[in-house]
C-alpha cells in the first residue's frame, strides 16, 4: 500500500496541510497510519477515492471583514460592519463577520490571522470588505495573491481610493518608529524630530 506524507497528500487533492489536520480532528478524514510520533500517513486508495467522490470538501464560506483603528469610536466600526452586512444580505450571501480593531500595518491582529488561517486552510469563498485600506493599508498585493492561491475572491463594495488622513498618518509613525530603532546619532535625532511633528499633526487634525 503506498502511503503519502500528510504535505504530499495535501499537494495532490489541493488543500492546505491545516485543512487536512482539522479534517482529521473532526473527522471528517482519517489518516489510513499514524506514527507513535504524531506522523500522519494517507494511503493511494484514499487519493482516489477523494478525487473520484469529492464528498470530504468543506462548505466554503463568505466572510466579511472590517477594520478601524484602535484611536477610532466604536461607533465608527458598527458603522462599517453596518454598511458590510447590508450590502451582503442585498447580494443574496450567507456569511460571517470578522471584525478587528487595530493598525492597517499590524499584522497580529487577533480577526486578521482568523481570517488568514480560514483563507490558507480552503474555507473561504470570497472576503468582502467595505474599502482596500480595511484589510491591510501596505502589503494588500501579497494578500490577494495568497487568496488567489486558495482559490478566494476578494470583493471589495467601495473601490474608491478613500485614506482616513488621521489613521494614515499614526500608520506612518508606525513604520518610521520601527525604522528609527536601527539609527544612531543624528539620525534617530532627526528622525524623533520628524515622528513629533507627525504627531503634532495628528492632534490638530
Amino acid at each position: 500500500m503506498e502511503l503519502y506524507s500528510i504535505g504530499k497528500f495535501a499537494e495532490k487533492i489541493g488543500v492546505s496541510v491545516q485543512t487536512l489536520r482539522n479534517w482529521d480532528s473532526s473527522g471528517k478524514l482519517k489518516p489510513a497510519k499514524v506514527t507513535d510520533g504524531g506522523t500522519r500517513y494517507y494511503s493511494d486508495s484514499q487519493l482516489r477515492k477523494y478525487l473520484n467522490e469529492p464528498v470530504f470538501k468543506v462548505p466554503r464560506v463568505i466572510i466579511g471583514y472590517c477594520r478601524v483603528s484602535s484611536h477610532k469610536p466604536k461607533d465608527d466600526l458598527e458603522r462599517q460592519i453596518e454598511n458590510v452586512k447590508t450590502y451582503m444580505l442585498a447580494k443574496g450571501y450567507q456569511f460571517s463577520l470578522i471584525t478587528d480593531i487595530g493598525s492597517g500595518i499590524n499584522y497580529t491582529k487577533p480577526g486578521f490571522k482568523k481570517l488568514l488561517d480560514s483563507i490558507t486552510s480552503s474555507e473561504v469563498d470570497k472576503v468582502v470588505i467595505l474599502y482596500k485600506d480595511r484589510l491591510l493599508r501596505f502589503g494588500f498585493e501579497i494578500i490577494e495573491f495568497i487568496c488567489a492561491k486558495f482559490g478566494t475572491e476578494i470583493e471589495i463594495i467601495d473601490n474608491t481610493e478613500k485614506t482616513e488622513q488621521q489613521e494614515l498618518v499614526e500608520d506612518l509613525i508606525q513604520i518610521i518608529t520601527v525604522f528609527s530603532c536601527r539609527l544612531q546619532g543624528k539620525r534617530v535625532r532627526k528622525t524623533r524630530e520628524i515622528i513629533k511633528a507627525l504627531s503634532e499633526g495628528v492632534g490638530e487634525l
